[in-house]
């Protein structure tokens, strides 16, 4: 159904993105969805290279984290450059700067992490010293716990280059998002699609976020049908729970909510970058109760002793 209205439609929509083949999907994705609602409204990319790109010879964790990935999208709002930024939520830092919102949430893609190798079928199966490529300390400090005989080393660069980098031999094996290989329509490539209980996945994975000023009742408008409700309550517990738990790339913390009808279970996890010290809970709840639950399951790992782990990261 068309809701195109001219009255409250602007004629013109600029999406900033990363111009990276994974950022500039979701874009198109988006720029695809609005023209479809809005047949009159001009909607263009302005592609952009983040200091998260050019920086690739450090972990994201020493250089200032994946809100490297965000920040000049949103300069370029702030600055009439850009109407809207489309964000893989997960890059998207806890706590937004003034004057921006997140517009809108779309429906979630797999939420799960992957298994990519030319050898080996699972985890399991990778022997004694085996070199597994990840640039997550949430995936390194899991990985560590079930698998300590593993060599965990970092990688980092677009899905193509990580990619490359395996089948060039420096890794035997390497972890990305499920959601982010579907996308680039490179399924073929996944060995196993990791479960929760195997690999908790990261706060927002597999979910798109749109991220605008807040005072752009116009573009928030616009932005409305593309919402997921569901999808964003899941997302609003587990945000609540990094937020809580000062959750950032520099923190090794994975937390993910299903949603039942109008009940939600939400997982979570802290843990050392080294394996030696982990803890995890689950809570359920009302799903309008999102913020709450997620509030609650920080409180719960915190008397578990993540209060003493995040001491340490931050001793570190």
């Amino acid at each position: 159904m068309l809701v195109d209205n001219p009255n409250v439609t602007p004629a013109r929509l600029v999406i900033a993105s990363r111009e990276s083949l994974l950022a500039m999907w979701q874009a198109q994705h988006v720029q695809s969805r609005l023209r479809a609602l809005y047949p009159r409204l001009d909607v263009t990319i302005l592609g952009m290279t983040t200091e998260g790109d050019r920086n690739l010879g450090s972990s994201l964790s020493k250089i200032g984290g994946k809100g490297l990935f965000v920040k000049e999208l949103e300069t370029a709002i702030a600055e009439g450059r850009a109407d809207i930024a489309v964000h893989s939520l997960k890059d998207v830092p806890m706590q937004l700067p003034d004057g921006f919102a997140l517009g809108a949430i779309l429906a979630r893609a797999d939420p799960r992490d992957a298994l990519v190798s030319g050898k080996f079928d699972s985890l399991a199966a990778l022997p004694n010293g085996a070199r597994v490529g990840t640039s997550s300390l949430r995936r390194e400090s899991q990985l560590r716990v079930k698998y300590p005989h593993l060599v965990i080393e970092p990688l980092r660069g677009n899905v193509q280059t990580r990619l490359r980098k395996l089948d060039n031999g420096a890794y035997d094996a390497i972890i990305l998002a499920a959601a982010g290989l579907q996308r680039l329509q490179l399924e073929s490539r996944i060995r196993a699609v990791l479960a929760p209980e195997a690999m908790l996945p990261a706060v927002g994975q597999g979910a798109l976020a749109i991220e605008c000023r807040n005072d752009r009742a116009d573009v928030l408008k616009l932005l409305a049908p593309l919402h997921d409700a569901p999808t964003a309550a899941c997302v609003q517990a587990e945000r609540a729970l990094s937020r809580a738990l000062a959750g950032s790339c520099n923190v090794p913390l994975g937390g993910y909510a299903e949603i039942n009808g109008a009940r939600l279970r939400l997982r979570g996890f802290v843990g050392a970058p080294d394996g030696s010290r982990h803890v995890s809970a689950e809570r359920e709840g009302d799903a309008a109760d999102a913020e709450a639950l997620g509030t609650a399951l920080a409180a719960q790992l915190k008397g578990m002793g993540a209060d003493e782990i995040l001491a340490g990261l931050q001793d570190g």
